[in-house]
């Protein structure tokens, strides 16, 4: 962590959720915002469910960082971390995609990096993206550096950073992972597996341990005026950022509204038979500190609102219901929709509107 960083976390009083349950922003010290200014925001998450939010995000605010996660050890991403020990590059990439203009030059760009080659040897199944990002990695040797320079390339309505400096393993602590032992606990270790396992997640954890953040990162979160969190795989992709001590720190003491964004449906493996609010429940026993502000989820995907209402008291949070499904009845959420429902919550729970 910068020195800058680590005199704002010691500075910021840690909050327990408990302490912030029920208070509005202005009790907590929220931090005002000049009228006709855009709210700062950071999202955290990866894979798809962080393309959606920040395609949705750059619609309603020039002021946008993902923080990404970097456990991904599946596909190409996991060919270039294991023959070349670099950072997993896709999700970085796919949030890079997101954040492109829906403009002629910004689609055209999105669709060159997510473009995947397909053949018989070597480069099968590589996207051209995670290969450029690599490449400047290699020539610049500066994870940040060179992703502010692909985001340049790109015209990248907002900014990308990796959540840590060093690829991480995710490890679950999977019961019944094997049919034929259906009580019993088994570790299972890789993104890609975790993503699909079979049995029940009880719980996960990084290796490293203690794995370092990357200032920008933290930075980023201390400095926000609203921190979104979600949606996308909950165990690989949304909590490992609480995994990360110095991130974790940074969401619990940053003087930001928080937001967490509920899945449209529970995903096949990692999280079958979830309910709306077992997916707090789990957040909760990873990041016991963390207080959230609102809980937004798409009104046809919650069957009981009373009880998402009790589990998100617990975090000190509001539910927000709204529709953000696509249309088509697929499990994806609508850009446009979500982006509503953000600029909504961000007047409704933010200390001064309008934004902009």
């Amino acid at each position: 962590m910068s020195g800058r960083a680590a005199s704002r976390l010691s500075r910021l009083r840690r909050v327990t959720p408990e302490g912030r349950a029920g208070r509005p922003a202005e009790a907590r010290g929220a931090r005002p915002r000049r009228r006709g200014a855009q709210p700062k925001v950071v999202a955290l998450g990866g894979g798809m469910g962080l393309s959606a939010s920040l395609a949705a995000l750059r619609r309603i605010t020039g002021d946008l960082t993902a923080v990404v996660t970097v456990a991904d050890d599946g596909g190409s991403s996991g060919r270039l971390r294991d023959e070349l020990g670099v950072l997993p590059p896709g999700d970085l990439r796919k949030a890079l995609a997101a954040l492109c203009g829906d403009d002629d030059w910004g689609q055209t760009w999105a669709r060159v990096i997510q473009h995947r080659f397909q053949s018989k040897g070597d480069l099968h199944e590589h996207a051209v993206g995670n290969l450029l990002i690599v490449a400047l990695w290699e020539q610049l040797g500066d994870h940040v550096q060179a992703l502010d320079l692909v985001g340049r390339l790109l015209g990248a309505q907002g900014r990308v950073l990796p959540m840590s400096a060093v690829p991480l393993e995710l490890q679950a602590l999977v019961k019944g992972h094997d049919p034929a032992r259906p009580d019993d606990v088994d570790t299972v270790r890789g993104q890609a597996t975790v993503a699909l396992t079979p049995g029940e997640v009880q719980s996960v954890h990084v290796v490293p341990h203690d794995p370092p953040a990357v200032p920008e990162a933290v930075e980023a979160v201390l400095d926000a005026d609203w921190v979104v969190l979600g949606p996308g795989s909950w165990f690989s992709s949304v909590i490992p950022h609480l995994l990360v001590p110095e991130l974790l720190d940074a969401l619990t003491q940053t003087k930001a509204r928080r937001v967490l964004s509920l899945n449209l449906a529970p995903q096949p493996g990692e999280t079958d038979g979830f309910s709306p609010q077992r997916h707090l429940e789990v957040l909760a026993r990873h990041a016991p500190k963390l207080a959230l502000d609102v809980v937004l989820a798409d009104e046809a995907a919650v069957p009981d609102r009373d009880l998402l209402t009790d589990a998100a008291t617990r975090f000190g949070a509001a539910v927000e219901l709204a529709p953000v499904a696509r249309p088509d009845g697929s499990p994806r959420h609508d850009p446009e929709l979500l982006a509503a429902a953000y600029d909504r919550i961000f007047r409704m729970h933010g200390r001064i509107g309008p934004w902009r």
